[in-house]
């Protein structure tokens, strides 16, 4: 028999209002810091781009969980930084400060007994602290070089007591100061891709055409004295759809691709007895391997072609390079 005092599931409309009512007072709390981005937000950039060392966060509870994401975007955006917890801070871990790092405290209440009992030794220290509380008047706040405010009117929990809006503003607030240093710093997709190797945008900016072509007897080439079917065998045994036309001195003369064919089979020519010269694309799209990946897809992509042959300085083949070799490395 059901248990009659359990409460009724709430049915998918409830559901639904809910959901809208929590995103609607988050919504109104990001809203609410605009205009707290002011001179003093200003004032916490300067700290934290003049700090020599690195940046560390420091929070409790949920702050501390915000604080940890926080530590983390500033990282990966050009400003070094990493998370410290408070409790474990006056247990031996406030070493890790030096007097050339700069603080960023979080508290909603301002009153964290874990973080004000490390603020007399970061003070002592002179190390420069950016305070993140929901109460400027509080004692964090006050002992700030720079307290930024993210209060929020209510909670989107009904209670008004689990860290939600509290949590959602403070973790903007940091978004902001990492972008904003970011910027700053003049921080590129380049220094972005070296702290994100395992990443897709770091597939795409750090790997070399020389890192994904392929070279040596993978090569289909064929010399400038060859008929149309030598090159077609050629084709055929190296399975690139295409392959270069080579002097004596094995210089790239041409291309020759499956795209050439069409059009030599259109023109009913004797493949037996044609010359390659005859038929194939002079020059031919290139590329040097210490080039960028992305760079390559970026030609093929402007010139609507599947393949690039890879020149060294002296113009010789040195690999070739096709678009499924880029499509298997997660560049494209």
């Amino acid at each position: 028999m059901a248990d009659s005092t359990l409460p009724s599931p709430a049915d998918d409309a409830a559901l639904q209002d809910t959901a809208r009512r929590v995103l609607g007072i988050e919504r109104d709390a990001l809203s609410a810091l605009l205009p707290r981005i002011d001179a003093g937000f200003a004032r916490a950039c300067r700290l934290l781009i003049g700090c020599r060392g690195r940046v560390v966060v420091t929070g409790m509870g949920k702050s501390g969980h915000i604080g940890g994401k926080i530590a983390a975007t500033l990282a990966s955006t050009g400003t070094p930084s990493f998370f410290v917890h408070p409790g474990e801070a006056s247990h031996g871990d406030l070493g890790m400060i030096t007097r050339d790092d700069a603080v960023i405290a979080i508290s909603n209440s301002g009153e964290t007994s874990e973080v004000l009992t490390i603020l007399p030794l970061i003070k002592r220290m002179g190390v420069p602290l950016v305070s993140m509380t929901g109460r400027p008047g509080s004692t964090l706040a006050k002992a700030a070089d720079v307290h930024l405010d993210v209060s929020v009117d209510q909670e989107a929990c009904p209670l008004n007591l689990a860290p939600t809006a509290s949590t959602t503003a403070t973790l903007a607030m940091g978004d902001a100061l990492a972008v904003a240093l970011l910027e700053a710093r003049g921080f590129t997709p380049e220094d972005f891709a070296l702290s994100h190797p395992g990443g897709t945008l770091g597939r795409r900016l750090l790997l070399k055409v020389g890192d994904l072509m392929h070279s040596g007897a993978q090569i289909p080439k064929v010399r400038s004295d060859a008929t149309l079917s030598a090159a077609l065998l050629e084709m055929t045994r190296k399975g690139l759809g295409m392959t270069a036309v080579v002097d004596a001195d094995d210089r790239a003369l041409g291309i020759f691709t499956d795209g050439d064919l069409r059009r030599v089979l259109d023109a009913n020519l004797d493949v037996r007895t044609s010359p390659i010269t005859s038929v194939m694309t002079p020059g031919g799209r290139n590329i040097r391997a210490e080039q960028l990946a992305a760079e390559a897809v970026h030609l093929m992509e402007r010139h609507r072609i599947t393949v690039l042959m890879v020149l060294d300085d002296d113009n010789r083949v040195a690999g070739v390079l096709h678009m499924h070799d880029l499509l298997r490395a997660g560049v494209v």
